[in-house]
């Protein structure tokens, strides 16, 4: 069974926090340890689930947070490119190839 955690911060959580994102604590050591899932967030608070068992992080440990990809990576929507490609050489011509690059920016 999991227990319900809140924990305020002093300053604002980083905007692309989600619900379901999983939360991450560093120990004294440097190794990261899991929380949980987040269930719940404010500008200063997060709320997540965490197992009973599990060590609860103190206010000196960094937290963390990891996007879930399977929420978050999917096709392209919602911005899109036109291309229009014209040949001004009075000879035919072959197109060898076409390529693009793109990349998930902050939200």
């Amino acid at each position: 069974m999991a227990d319900t955690i809140t924990m305020t911060f002093t300053n604002d959580i980083n905007t692309s926090l989600q619900i379901n994102d999983i939360i991450y604590h560093q120990k004294n050591d440097g190794t990261l340890q899991g929380i949980g899932k987040c269930t719940a967030t404010t500008a200063k608070t997060l709320t997540c689930e965490i197992p009973e068992a599990q060590i609860r992080p103190t206010s000196s440990q960094m937290i963390l947070f990891s996007k879930n990809n399977r929420a978050n990576l999917s096709s392209v929507n919602g911005y899109y490119a036109e291309v229009k490609m014209r040949n001004d050489d009075s000879d035919a011509v072959e197109l060898y190839a076409v390529g693009s690059e793109i990349f998930e920016s902050s939200k």
